[in-house]
């Protein structure tokens, strides 16, 4: 049986419920090392991974047997399930319903890395919607404001 071989490489990028800052800057790293745990043991390596206290960017090379739904409902559940642990208080932590998931090429790689590192500064400027807003019109993607941000 001949071997199948995928490169399936993803921008996905979703906030913490109502964009609020929640994301603890003592924890932000040990939790995104978590994640990158997660997308590991799902065969779906974490290629980079940063935000703010409201948002988090994944560059994630999607397994070959699961679907990215499937992904971000381990990431998000298990991530939410860790800070609030980490932070001793059981549900004062969660993520957006939804997410914001978009495919890149090979050779977009290196300077989506570059944009998720620079995060940070980046959002000295631009809030997490109107990020949101200008991916979703690079990526020709229809959106209605209503149903967009919860």
């Amino acid at each position: 049986m001949a071997t199948t071989y995928t490169k399936i490489l993803m921008h996905v990028t979703f906030s913490t419920k109502h964009r609020t800052p929640t994301i603890p800057a003592a924890l932000e790293q040990d939790l995104y090392t978590y994640i990158g745990g997660i997308c590991r043991n799902l065969d779906s390596p974490l290629l980079a991974i940063n935000g703010v206290a409201d948002h988090v960017h994944l560059l994630v090379n999607l397994s070959k047997t699961l679907t990215l739904a499937e992904l971000l409902m381990n990431v998000k559940r298990d991530s939410s399930h860790w800070i609030n642990k980490a932070e001793a208080g059981p549900g004062g932590f969660g993520w957006q319903s939804g997410y914001f998931g978009f495919s890149i090429g090979q050779s977009a790689v290196e300077d989506l890395k570059a944009y998720i590192a620079n995060q940070k500064e980046h959002h000295k400027a631009l809030d997490f919607k109107d990020e949101m807003r200008t991916f979703l019109r690079k990526y020709g993607i229809e959106w209605d404001e209503r149903y967009t941000w919860d």
